[in-house]
């Protein structure tokens, strides 16, 4: 008998959802170019269109200022860049500001000169250094142009949550621009485009149930955007060229709406993962949770085994049968510490563990997944004893 593996990987990629499933099948049986005027290519840009609606819905954005693209590193490439306009004329974002905390696709600072791009730090939790993120606004010089700043709400390893709604004002207060990285957020935690939250958020659909392969950037308004990363035919307004994606889009567009429904059943996901995080603290009694002292996602924690390391723990659990990673998956195949723990200024000698949940995860999930970890320490304990 085949034993079901257990996924804790949803930060990673979060299982295709039966909706998005069911929207992608539908799209699937229309063959026409959304972009054709005959009744075929308006019934897939139908498909585009309602997509769009839910995926502003989700955070309360103007649908016309969704633009679909292949991903979230597509829509961070876009946005990362010097040249904008507003209207018909030329901006000019002269410095780009990120944080040591995130994601690579933001970190590695887009199309700007590296000398023109400037790393804020974090605290010991994980959370942005508000103080020196203010000095930099302060001492940028306007007289070459506008300060972009480019941050994630939610860190994908810790699922420390950012305190957005601060760093905005400071934004504000300089005349720059937000890009937020909502990534990890969307679908997680409350997100209102119309309450000031970012000037641009960039969201990913396989993290919330749809395909991988599709994204969005979405504006506040759309007074000022980036130029076109991708020029082509004219799709997106002539934000983002290229035939769309017509299935994937359309998935995307039901995950959207049902993780808008399922932003309630957060309780549940917390308690879940309370329950994760108190079992592996009574079986290894030394374990570090990091980030745990602020406010974080519920179906997240981020942790260290003392005299384990991460990736052997890693191992031992996929050969156990359960899915879990240890840090971001676009570097997991990468030799080196995680660059989040780095900036915590946290030993990273041992790495940690990663555990993400999502709206499947069961109690007997968890309860086997215990198990299986107090299995794991005890044959190491053995091992070391034998040793």
């Amino acid at each position: 008998m085949t034993v079901e593996r257990i996924y804790f990987d949803y930060n990673a990629s979060a299982p295709l959802l039966p909706e998005a499933r069911d929207a992608v099948l539908a799209a699937l049986e229309i063959d026409a170019n959304p972009s054709s005027v005959h009744a075929d290519g308006r019934t897939a840009r139908r498909f585009i269109e309602e997509a769009r609606r839910e995926v502003a819905a989700l955070v309360n954005a103007r649908p016309e200022h969704v633009v679909f693209t292949s991903g979230a590193t597509e829509s961070a490439s876009t946005l990362l860049q010097p040249d904008w306009t507003m209207g018909r004329g030329a901006v000019r974002m002269s410095h780009l500001f990120v944080l040591a905390s995130d994601h690579p696709c933001l970190r590695g600072g887009g199309h700007f000169d590296p000398a023109h791009v400037s790393t804020i730090g974090i605290d010991g939790n994980g959370i942005c250094d508000l103080a020196a993120l203010r000095h930099g606004l302060e001492n940028h010089d306007t007289e070459t142009g506008l300060p972009l700043v480019a941050v994630h709400a939610v860190n994908n390893e810790t699922g420390v949550i950012q305190p957005v709604a601060g760093i905005a004002s400071l934004v504000a207060e300089a005349g720059g621009i937000l890009v937020v990285d909502a990534v990890q957020a969307a679908g997680r935690i409350p997100i209102d485009m119309q309450d000031g939250y970012a000037d641009f958020l960039i969201l990913s659909a396989h993290k919330i149930g749809g395909l991988r392969g599709v994204g969005a950037h979405i504006a506040k308004s759309d007074l000022m955007m980036p130029r076109p990363l991708i020029r082509g035919g004219g799709q997106e307004k002539g934000h983002r060229g290229g035939t769309e994606n017509v299935a994937g889009i359309a998935g995307f567009g039901a995950a959207a709406r049902k993780m808008r429904e399922s932003l309630g059943s957060i309780q549940r996901i917390a308690a879940l993962r309370d329950r994760i995080e108190a079992g592996i603290r009574a079986i290894v009694p030394g374990v570090v949770f990091h980030g745990a002292n602020v406010a974080r996602v519920a179906n997240t924690t981020f942790f260290s085994l003392p005299g384990f390391k991460a990736e052997t723990a890693q191992i031992a659990f996929d050969l156990a049968g359960v899915s879990l990673s240890t840090g971001a998956a676009c570097s997991s195949g990468k030799v080196g510490p995680s660059h989040v723990l780095e900036a915590m200024g946290a030993d990273t000698a041992l790495g940690a563990l990663r555990v993400s949940i999502g709206p499947a995860t069961t109690d007997d999930d968890v309860d086997r997944f215990l198990a299986i970890a107090k299995e794991i320490v005890a044959r190491r304990g053995r091992k070391t004893a034998a040793a």
